[in-house]
């Protein structure tokens, strides 16, 4: 689908959605308590809906009421056994899943997109290696039987924060005591301290020192009523355009996060004052943003990029591609993006969503500047489904065409 954006900004006050990313670990953890709990603030995307389809399958009862969820926790594995898990395309859902997953000897399949089911799984992959579990990975799905033993697990830090925070699902729910040794460099980390606080929430003791984590085996989780806070990650779209001069006002947000993604805050008013050197290795989803709003100020040099090659799409690539129509020069390097923009201009054609909702939102943001059409808009529903609705609301006019 097709949407045509005309150069317009918005105007007046926009609240930021809740974090996707607290929510998948409050509505894991609830189910993972025995009793009630409620999780408000919620949005629906699709990765959240994935996540609680998954705890269905495991059994969780959940009531869905406006923004919230009343979650009963699961009773037991019983009903894990030959168990369908739907990821969708979710990449968080199926690594966090797998460890929960292996906390019940029987079969169970993980289902998802071809592109989330080619993203790496080596972390768990070894696990099961080195413990005699069944791990059997397709195009379309994964199937585990085997049950995860209490160890000192050995993960590397530079591959995906997601692995650590499954594993800290299911470590506490263990007979006994487990470790994970984190081999650096550990990038991501505000998402395993996010995991780690949540954790705490619902009861779980975890001890975490620089690159070690310790869990107490034979926890167990306790039901909490909780609020989802705001999301540092999309709401960086939403400071993209306050910080290129659109008169709006962001509230939901929280100054005092420990999301990663806060450093948005720092890198906009960097960019806008010179061609800094930002490193993206703690907060790799502001790239596509970052890209864009460098390409429209000074440049820039982004660091830790490797893993942008593995999300929804190459973000690299895709970027390059997308950024070449506005005039905007993207040279991938080892590790590393150089932003050049020479001539910015109106695009030099339809852009594309490469069916990634951060390389559309980015992409919107230049075109509300130009104006231009965009196709796949429709990708946002994976994380921010009413982005284009907020923003038209606010004064951005938006055309759309089936």
């Amino acid at each position: 689908m097709i949407l045509t954006i005309s150069p317009s900004m918005p105007s007046g006050d926009i609240t930021a959605p809740p974090s996707k990313s607290y929510a998948h670990r409050a509505l894991i953890c609830a189910a993972l308590s025995v009793g009630m709990s409620k999780i408000s603030n919620i949005a629906f995307s699709d990765d959240i809906k994935a996540t609680l389809n998954c705890l269905s399958a495991l059994g969780a009862k959940i009531e869905i009421d406006g923004n919230t969820a009343k979650i009963k926790g699961i009773n037991g594995y019983s009903h894990f056994k030959d168990a369908v898990l739907n990821c969708n395309e979710s990449g968080s859902t199926l690594r966090f899943f797998i460890p929960i997953c292996l906390l019940s000897d029987d079969k169970i399949t993980l289902k998802g997109t071809e592109k989330l089911i080619s993203r790496p799984l080596s972390v768990y992959e070894d696990i099961a290696k080195k413990q005699g579990i069944f791990f059997k990975k397709d195009i379309n799905s994964v199937t585990v039987k085997g049950k995860i033993k209490p160890c000192r697990f050995e993960v590397k830090g530079n591959i995906s924060s997601q692995f650590i925070s499954g594993l800290l699902f299911a470590l506490p729910l263990l007979k006994s005591d487990s470790e994970i040794n984190i081999i650096p460099p550990f990038e991501s980390r505000p998402y395993v301290d996010m995991t780690v606080a949540i954790l705490k929430q619902f009861g779980i003791e975890v001890e975490f020192n620089s690159f070690n984590i310790k869990i107490k085996g034979n926890q167990q989780y306790v039901p909490r009523d909780i609020s989802v806070e705001g999301d540092w990650s999309n709401a960086s779209f939403l400071y993209a355009f306050r910080e290129s001069g659109a008169n709006i006002r962001i509230r939901g947000v929280d100054m005092d996060s420990s999301q990663g993604d806060k450093v948005c805050l720092e890198y906009f008013s960097a960019l806008k004052n010179g061609k800094p050197t930002l490193d993206l290795t703690d907060c790799p989803d502001l790239a596509p943003i970052m890209f864009a709003f460098a390409g429209l100020n000074n440049g820039a040099v982004f660091t830790g990029t490797d893993r942008l090659r593995f999300k929804e799409s190459d973000r690299i690539a895709c970027m390059q591609e997308e950024l070449a129509k506005f005039g905007i020069i993207l040279t991938p390097r080892k590790n590393s993006v150089l932003i050049d923009s020479t001539d910015f201009h109106a695009p030099s054609g339809v852009i594309f969503g490469h069916n990634d909702h951060r390389i559309v939102m980015a992409n919107a943001f230049l075109l509300c500047k130009t104006g231009g059409k965009i196709d796949g808009f429709e990708a946002v529903k994976k994380s921010y489904p009413n982005f284009f609705d907020i923003i038209m609301k606010a004064g951005v006019m938006l055309n759309y065409e089936t």
